[in-house]
């Protein structure tokens, strides 16, 4: 739901940069869950968050200081899946989509969606290619043509080759 940025003040709080499309949301829940790159996710009760600008600021039991806030940096932060409002239909979470297979319109796959990247006007799908290579997809109507979740695939409107 959203990623820590960097320290603010002295005494532990921290920047975070919401990922959802109501930036607010996250700062109803009393407890968040961090995840370093390749870690596990931890607990931890949230003491006060408020709004500062377009991002959020943080102070979270047990982080007290500059340096402990500092380490936290880049990590992801999300809530309890069980604790996420109910989805209307055709709507989704951006963490259900990552891993599905991207395919055009003309059957050909363009490789497997491996994160959302929020650019303000609307998210970028980061696909990653069987070469090693990436597209960048608008996660936009005129480019997403339906999202199979039943067979863990993404149709989309964009050319095979670059």
């Amino acid at each position: 739901m959203g990623r820590v940025g960097a320290p603010h003040g002295v005494r532990g709080a921290f920047r975070v940069r919401p990922d959802s499309a109501e930036p607010t949301a996250l700062a109803g829940y009393g407890e968040w869950l961090l995840r370093r790159r390749g870690g596990e996710w931890t607990a931890h009760r949230v003491d006060e968050v408020r709004e500062q600008g377009d991002s959020l600021v943080a102070q979270l039991a047990g982080i007290d200081t500059r340096e402990s806030a500092a380490a936290l940096r880049g990590a992801e932060v999300g809530v309890p899946r069980d604790w996420l409002p109910p989805l209307g239909e055709g709507e989704y979470y951006q963490a259900d989509l990552v891993g599905m297979a991207v395919v055009n319109r003309e059957g050909i796959g363009l490789g497997t969606l491996r994160e959302f990247i929020e650019s303000g006007a609307h998210p970028i799908a980061r696909i990653a290619t069987g070469d090693g290579r990436e597209r960048l997809i608008p996660w936009v109507a005129r480019y997403i043509d339906q999202v199979d979740a039943n067979a863990r695939q993404i149709a989309v409107d964009w050319p095979a080759e670059p």
